[in-house]
């Protein structure tokens, strides 16, 4: 499908999601299922996670593979919903 002028994505593509929260189970565990439940199963190898300098926060990205603007727009929404993720990006 080709991008048309008021699409700035041409679908289907590989998408990186980011969201930050504290570092604990919980927050982990509501990003993975989160985006999983939109994307489908997510490889290991297109996840990746930065702690913040102190130790509390970190940051998770996942890669998908996106197939519309409206799915991303519904996972962005379900992940700023959720008490665990504090930033969606």
């Amino acid at each position: 499908m080709a991008a048309d002028d008021s699409q700035l994505l041409e679908f289907p593509c590989d998408f990186p999601i980011k969201m930050m929260g504290k570092d604990h189970p919980a927050f982990h565990d509501a990003a993975r299922a989160i985006v999983e439940e939109h994307a489908g199963p997510i490889d290991e190898n297109l996840m990746r996670a930065a702690s913040s300098r102190n130790g509390r926060f970190i940051s998770l990205t996942f890669t998908i593979r996106a197939h519309s603007q409206q799915q991303l727009d519904a996972i962005y929404v379900d992940l700023s919903a959720h008490d665990e993720i504090l930033v969606a990006l």
